[in-house]
């Protein structure tokens, strides 16, 4: 079953929390100034301002905060203040019933991944890969004004791939699954993780040197991981290194699929980064040079369907 949340209107509440690495005030106050003038009103967590040497408080306060917007009638999407680590944590312990009953729009990437595709696989929410509190006014606003075209609208977006390359040709189908590379390998045989059957796969990655990548990479294709999806596309990878030696490691690792698979998708930790939805169908071209949606990722009410 798949469960779209509600679209987010203006005016509506929005949450920001830390689920993973600490952040200081000055971070995220001018994103709560932006989306203030942009008309919706904004509430922290309890602790989102809470520090345990690399963590955003200790593991009970972090998930506290989420359970705290998740009940929160009044807050309509939750937005993750920053990434980091410590999200992983976090698993074992969330009240997936909460979001299942009360479900929102819940935005992260990086670390955030892992949040993400656990309440898809636990729930069927659909999930959004995108900007963080942190960083929402990054590419001048042109991040944020993506996201809101996604959550608000409900409308079937094509995400243009025209300055990708195509390692492998082709058109395939299937739901959008992804995030970043090394939170994915890491859910791999935990029960977090979701089939890879059927899935297009979208993934980014940054500061991860040459031969992890292609580590990586490897272990999806030895999982059987790579070999179920019906489409590969690859976002950003941020200072990993040489574009032209990543891309030959992405052209060996994907040689014997029979699927389309591409570079091209404005995803990850570079200056643009699009929000794409987790658990939507959409159909990847490389004739096209596209990524798109072919169902709204938002309802106007809470709609569940087959996928």
């Amino acid at each position: 079953m798949i469960i779209r949340p509600p679209r987010l209107r203006q005016g509506e509440r929005v949450g920001i929390i830390a689920p993973a690495g600490p952040v200081e005030p000055f971070e995220i106050e001018p994103a709560i100034s932006l989306l203030e003038s942009l008309g919706f009103r904004v509430c922290l967590g309890s602790h989102v301002y809470e520090r345990k040497t690399y963590l955003a408080g200790d593991d009970e306060t972090r998930l506290a905060d989420l359970h705290e917007m998740l009940r929160n009638d009044e807050v309509k999407a939750i937005l993750c203040a920053r990434g980091g680590y410590g999200t992983h944590r976090l698993l074992e312990k969330v009240d997936y019933s909460l979001a299942k009953k009360r479900p929102k729009i819940i935005v992260g990437y990086s670390d955030i991944t892992a949040l993400l595709v656990a309440l898809y696989r636990k729930t069927g929410l659909v999930t959004f890969h995108g900007p963080m509190a942190k960083e929402l006014g990054k590419n001048e606003n042109k991040n944020l004004e993506s996201f809101l075209q996604l959550i608000t609208s409900g409308s079937k977006i094509a995400f243009s791939l025209s300055h990708g390359k195509v390692i492998r040709p082709g058109r395939g189908r299937g739901v959008l699954l992804g995030g970043n590379l090394s939170l994915l390998c890491h859910l791999i045989g935990t029960p977090f993780m979701p089939s890879p059957r059927g899935k297009i796969l979208f993934l980014e990655e940054k500061g991860e040197p040459l031969y992890r990548i292609d580590r990586m990479l490897t272990y999806l294709k030895l999982a059987g991981f790579l070999g179920q999806c019906t489409g590969v596309v690859f976002g950003e990878f941020s200072e990993c290194g040489d574009t032209s030696s990543i891309i030959e490691v992405f052209r060996e690792k994907t040689r014997e699929l029979s699927v389309p698979v591409m570079t091209g998708l404005k995803v990850g930790h570079g200056l643009e980064n699009v929000a794409v939805p987790v658990g939507v169908r959409a159909i990847l071209d490389t004739e096209t040079m596209s990524l798109t949606l072919t169902e709204p990722s938002v309802s106007d009410s809470c709609i569940s369907g087959l996928q």
